[in-house]
């Protein structure tokens, strides 16, 4: 379950204390990894052979021992040898197997985690904006890089070393029976003394296990959050509190792993010591067979290397066991994100767009409430019909609706009642990258990538030359101080666009846009950070693109807006009033006051 932004700090509890994940409790979640793995099933099989003879020559091995102690006094010195020759023979084999076996399982760990975290991101990709309302971007880097790297360590290494050492308990345990069975029975009474730790602690370890992890997703987001708007951290000296904020999470993660440590710890010291007395008693009783004549000194070292192989095996599984319930964890968490719901969804059956695409966008009575701000209407029976080509802006004041309405035509969200249709389509029987490619959107806020100019323009239409990115510069007045960077246009801007202005991310954005080259073009105040200068030469621009494109505006100043051929003036997610600039001022009302305060009071930013 996602929590929310503030619940770290809220809360004491770690996150996601609240509930318990009744599928974490037990390691059958784990089969949630078979998918993943199915199309590896020959490095599988390989791995699996391997680890099969590895196992195999390490309970050959104390036969091989058992025959040199008990014959270490004959006067057969060829003999010896060879029984030498054979222990040699199956070490270079156990070695061999070994390599191959830590090879194969490496490999399919990695590839495995690769497909893993493809699959995550390509799931989490696509979800709606309503999804990042309820999880935070930095948990879902967390699940697909620290989650991930647990299960890597499983997979290439966990459940490999588990099964050889599971085969090599069986194994030894049968060898132990046909050499000595009252020594085994006595070993075997100490099988329950051992089991009854692990289960109690164990369960323990994997609530802590959890939990760690849960306040390593916080913390990682919280970071993501506080370095992605750095600027306005050190703007209004939050630094301090910043680093307070990740400490103290930080801080309490690593308490949580000290439990966890501690509760590990504890599980192997009983484990260990448990089983290492129980050998310790086997062994007396044993060496009171060899001097009683019931046994040779060499069936008793036989008993005692397979005691040990048990042993071993036994230990190493109590820890394997708490390294399974952490991936465990993890795994859940990531299939909670590849089963994660979405509101907004493609159909099952997509209907095709006319074609060519005209433009024409309708709002048939809709009414859309924020998954956020449920309690507070977006837009209320909102109808609006808007005609191909036409130039249509919105204004209004903050929080009327005027982004909603641009969110909704790109249907990042689905209206609560009525319909959003391009063409006479319901945007819902569209398939959304299908009728995505004919929009081209410039956001109040740009992104620009951690890339080149070139390639952030380029973002507009992967497929376009060099000249076509130049043109598209040009047209959105960025040719310039792009050619101006050291390396022109394959000048890197840095994360975010931190080495370009303002002014210079927005001109980037509309030449992104103009490159889409789309008949619907979104403008959701692309001027606004624009000097006047800047603004005329980039208005011009946009002029010219929205010739024969459906154009939706949205903008606080109005002189951006004074050439639409219809405005479209928004309160409280309603329809005021709507017209041309002039015929909108002659009304009086809303738009008539705007218009007074930017245009003869001077309110209106330049």
């Amino acid at each position: 379950m996602a929590r929310s932004r503030t619940e770290p700090q809220a809360q004491p509890q770690a996150p996601g204390a609240q509930e318990e994940r009744a599928s974490s409790r037990k390691l059958g979640v784990l089969a949630s990894l078979w998918p993943f793995m199915k199309p590896y099933r020959g490095l599988m099989f390989g791995a699996t052979l391997a680890l099969v003879l590895t196992a195999g020559m390490t309970l050959a091995l104390p036969l091989a021992v058992r025959r040199v102690v008990d014959n270490f006094r004959i006067e057969d010195g060829e003999l010896l040898d060879w029984y030498f020759l054979a222990a040699l023979g199956i070490a270079a084999i156990l070695a061999l197997g070994t390599g191959v076996r830590y090879a194969l399982v490496t490999r399919l760990g990695e590839r495995v985690v690769a497909d893993i975290r493809k699959a995550v991101f390509d799931r989490v990709i696509g979800m709606s904006p309503e999804f990042y309302e309820r999880i935070m971007t930095g948990e879902v880097l967390s699940r697909i890089t620290t989650d991930t790297t647990l299960i890597q360590s499983v997979i290439g290494s966990s459940v490999s070393i588990a099964l050889r050492n599971l085969l090599m308990f069986v194994g030894g345990l049968v060898l132990m029976l046909l050499t000595s069975a009252k020594l085994t029975g006595l070993v075997l009474l100490l099988i329950p003394i051992v089991i009854v730790p692990i289960l109690v602690l164990g369960r323990r370890l994997r609530s802590i296990s959890r939990e760690n992890q849960d306040w390593i997703a916080a913390s990682s987001g919280n970071a993501g959050e506080a370095l992605g708007a750095v600027q306005t951290v050190q703007a209004f000296t939050h630094e301090q509190a910043s680093r307070k904020q990740f400490g103290d999470m930080t801080e309490t993660s690593y308490l949580v792993s000290l439990k966890r440590i501690r509760t590990r710890a504890i599980l192997t010291v009983i484990v260990i010591f448990l089983v290492f007395s129980g050998i310790v008693g086997v062994l007396w009783m044993g060496a009171n067979d060899v001097r009683n004549g019931v046994m040779t000194e060499g069936v008793l070292i036989q008993f005692v290397i397979y005691s040990v192989i048990m042993a071993g095996s036994v230990a190493a599984l109590s820890e394997i066991w708490s390294e399974l319930q952490r991936a465990a964890g993890a795994t859940e968490r990531l299939v909670e994100l590849l089963n994660a719901t979405d509101t907004v969804n493609d159909p099952s059956q997509s209907t095709p767009l006319p074609d060519p695409v005209r433009g024409e966008i309708q709002f048939d009575d809709v009414t859309f409430r924020y998954p956020a701000r449920p309690q507070r209407l977006a837009l209320d029976r909102f109808n609006l019909s808007i005609k191909p080509g036409e130039t249509v802006a919105f204004v209004g004041p903050s929080g009327a609706g005027k982004t909603t309405v641009i969110q909704l035509i790109q249907r990042f969200y689905d209206p609560e009642a009525g319909r959003v249709q391009l063409d006479g389509v319901d945007l819902r029987d569209l398939d959304r990258a299908d009728f995505r490619t004919h929009m081209a959107l410039v956001p109040q806020d740009p992104v620009i990538f951690a890339a080149s100019a070139r390639e952030n323009i380029r973002f507009g239409r992967l497929d376009a030359t060099d000249a076509e990115v130049e043109a598209a510069a040009q047209a959105a007045a960025a040719h310039e101080f792009i050619a101006a960077l050291p390396q022109g246009y394959d000048s890197f801007v840095g994360e975010r666009g931190v080495m370009l202005s303002g002014g210079q991310k927005q001109r980037i954005a509309i030449a992104r846009a103009i490159l889409r080259d789309a008949p619907v073009l979104l403008l959701d105040e692309a001027t606004s950070a624009l000097d006047a200068e800047s603004e005329r030469a980039v208005q011009g621009a946009v002029d010219q693109m929205r010739a024969g494109r459906t154009t939706l505006i949205v903008a606080h100043r109005l002189a951006t807006v004074k050439k639409a051929d219809r405005i479209v003036v928004l309160e409280a997610g309603q329809i005021v009033s709507q017209g041309t600039h002039d015929d909108l001022v002659a009304q009086g009302g809303l738009y008539a006051r705007l218009a007074r305060l930017q245009f003869t009071d001077g309110v209106a930013a330049e």
